[in-house]
């Protein structure tokens, strides 16, 4: 068997090149098993097929008795099991041991999502009378409409948006590509968006994003989010609002409409359905509420 070392730079190169992942989650992944590595030479394991599901165990526990929080724990889980399922995957060895490992419990610290009447009242909030207001409601309504990430939104190009055929070309974490649908009030928004107020936004400059600000550069990041907190305000929602939330929100309400976790997973951009399986939380946290309010013998 190949040492540690060996081991993790093919698993690493396998990331980069065929996962496509970006540097930063590439370092996190990295950081993560040399942590499991030392573990296991403290253990006097330097075979990574004598390490069995105890020893994983054993090593989640040592990460809890160090003072990791549970999240960080399960990201650590995530991370082996990658692993492993990558050397089952190139026969380097015959079973997963990290298969029977269920990931840290969290505390179920569910991500805030809005209702259905929230999602309205926000997106009626912008000023239609004002091109920015016409441009932000737009904005609005496409980030619930797809649940692309805030950084998606800004950057998303003209050329990537097809109105007719309802859907837009994204760039995500590590350059990955993905196609999401977008309903039709979206696309009505987006149409009214690019008759009646991108242009006179622009004043004649030329850009290439689809949401732009003066002289033709798209809105930042930053600059979203606190239009965003105002919309919220004004529309009298008191919970705490960012571009994430809606993300949040339009994976709860997929799932709790009957959507499969897998299309949710594809149109999120999701590398892990373990990262997706967190929403199914929500819906079924809803269905118990819903349960124990109206049916008789709840």
């Amino acid at each position: 068997m190949d040492s540690f070392n060996t081991l993790c730079d093919r698993y690493i190169n396998y990331l980069t090149i065929e996962k496509g992942l970006s540097n930063n989650t590439i370092a996190s992944y990295s950081a993560d098993l040399v942590k499991y590595f030392d573990f296991l030479k403290a253990k006097e394991i330097n075979d990574i097929s004598k390490a069995d599901t105890a020893i994983i165990l054993q090593y989640l526990i040592s990460l809890k008795d160090s003072g990791l929080i549970s999240k960080s724990r399960a990201r650590n889980l995530v991370t082996i099991r990658g692993f492993y399922k990558f050397l089952v995957k190139e026969k380097m060895i015959d079973y997963d041991p990290s298969k029977l490992v269920d990931l840290p419990k969290q505390g179920l610290k569910l991500p805030d999502t809005l209702s259905q009447e929230e999602i309205g009242k926000l997106i009626a909030t912008p000023n239609m009378k004002k091109k920015t207001g016409i441009r932000d409601s737009s904005m609005i309504e496409l980030l619930y409409a797809t649940g692309v990430r805030v950084s998606e939104l800004v950057t998303l190009k003209i050329k990537n948006i097809n109105i007719e055929a309802g859907f837009i070309r994204v760039f995500g974490k590590g350059s990955k590509e993905r196609i999401v649908p977008i309903g039709h009030f979206a696309k009505d928004k987006i149409n009214k968006y690019l008759i009646e107020a991108r242009p006179f936004i622009l004043k004649g400059e030329d850009s290439q994003y689809l949401f732009v600000a003066r002289r033709g550069k798209p809105l930042t990041r930053q600059g979203f989010w606190k239009l965003l907190k105002l919309y919220a305000l004004k529309a009298g929602i008191s919970k705490s609002l960012t571009p994430h939330t809606l993300r949040h929100t339009f994976a709860s309400h997929l799932l709790e409409g009957g959507a499969d976790l897998r299309a949710v997973q594809e149109m999120l951009g999701h590398v892990d359905i373990a990262t997706t399986q967190i929403y199914t939380h929500i819906a079924s946290h809803r269905l118990k509420e819903a349960h124990e309010k109206f049916h008789p013998r709840s």
